[in-house]
């Protein structure tokens, strides 16, 4: 019996378990989802026709095997030749549909900087078992994060930073396991923070500045070993910064600037030679300045001012590897100002408004 070459290519691409077509169901499912949008700008739906929203589908892919949708990916900033061409970046309204929670084997949804989608996450969303990345940053997202988020057990990746989302972080939260990036910041979020974040033990990054968060920085959190950027800036968080924080081994970013800590300042945090950013700015700190300093100590970024901080300025600051930046002004610091290096490159503004700083760069003469 001869094969036609049509019947040959069938056989292979079955014997290879290939599935050149996306399903029924999924297609369905991206039809709804793109029927609560509206993108007037750009036309990158117009791509979404035909029955096959594998191939050809703007941001659509799908697994090879099974012709599942496997990642939906639509930014609307200029990171592809659409957005070149147009010389502008994307604009989109509407809302996100439930209807991707049919989509059950998506593990990765970004609907990203699109500035107008509005409405809530659909709440279905925490039943995707595949997800690994959710990033919907800079919309105009409502609502609260959903309760039981803490369903994702796969996700690595959860970015809703830029919307408008308010209520608590729920509790569940700190059941995602494997997440490393979390990225909540510039929302209106309130609330504690849940005092086991610290359970988060895969996390790097944890951005939650720029909200209404209240209550006290929970101790656990100096338990995620692999923690490198933490920001709590400009929120309403209270209480004293723990000290076990200062032992964090690979933290490099800490920004707790404007918000209401009241308590002195860790020696621990200052004495960290891993810490290179430290902004506490702000707060109602008080206490002296820790005398800590060694030539191993190295900030690009020591900013501790508008706190209530007196006595003087460590003369061991002046052993310091580097120091890039220095403020320390509006506080209560008093004495002589220590020479030579990181003061001798220090303009004035770093230390003004303290109680009886003398020398220089000052024009006050000790």
């Amino acid at each position: 019996m001869k094969l036609t070459v049509a019947c040959v290519a069938v056989v292979v691409l079955v014997a290879a378990g290939v599935v050149d077509s996306c399903t029924p169901a999924d297609r369905e499912a991206l039809v709804a989802f793109k029927s609560a949008l509206t993108e007037p700008n750009l036309g990158i739906f117009n791509t979404w026709t035909g029955t096959d929203c594998c191939n050809n589908w703007y941001g659509v892919s799908c697994d090879p095997t099974d012709g599942r949708v496997n990642d939906l990916i639509l930014r609307g900033e200029p990171e592809d030749k659409i957005f070149e061409k147009a010389g502008r970046s994307g604009y989109m309204t509407g809302s996100l549909s439930p209807s991707l929670c049919a989509l059950d084997r998506l593990t990765t949804l970004v609907v990203a900087d699109w500035k107008g989608i509005s409405g809530e996450i659909p709440s279905c969303i925490t039943s995707l078992p595949h997800l690994r990345i959710l990033d919907l940053i800079g919309n105009q997202i409502t609502g609260k994060l959903p309760d039981d988020i803490g369903k994702l057990q796969k996700l690595t990746v959860l970015n809703l930073a830029d919307n408008k989302i308010t209520g608590n972080i729920s509790p569940s939260i700190v059941n995602l396991g494997r997440l490393m990036h979390l990225d909540l910041s510039n929302n209106q979020i309130t609330g504690v923070l849940p005092t086991d974040l610290g359970k988060l033990s895969m996390m790097s990054r944890a951005l939650l500045n720029r909200n209404k968060i209240t209550g006290a920085i929970p101790r656990s959190i100096a338990s995620i070993y692999r923690l490198a950027d933490l920001d709590l800036s400009m929120n309403q968080i209270s209480g004293s910064i723990p000290a076990e924080i200062g032992s964090m081994p690979v933290l490099s970013t800490l920004n707790l600037d404007s918000n209401q800590i009241t308590g002195e300042l860790p020696v621990s945090l200052l004495s960290n030679s891993g810490l290179n950013i430290v902004n506490l700015s702000r707060n109602s700190l008080d206490g002296f300045l820790p005398d800590v300093f060694t030539p191993g100590t190295y900030f690009s970024v020591l900013d501790l001012s508008f706190n209530k901080l007196k006595g003087p300025i460590p003369k061991s600051l002046s052993s310091a590897k580097y120091i890039g930046h220095l403020d320390l002004r509006n506080n209560h610091l008093c004495g002589s100002i220590p020479t030579g290096f990181p003061f001798d490159h220090l303009e004035a503004s770093s230390f003004t408004n303290n109680d009886c700083l003398c020398g220089s760069p000052l024009l006050r003469v000790c």
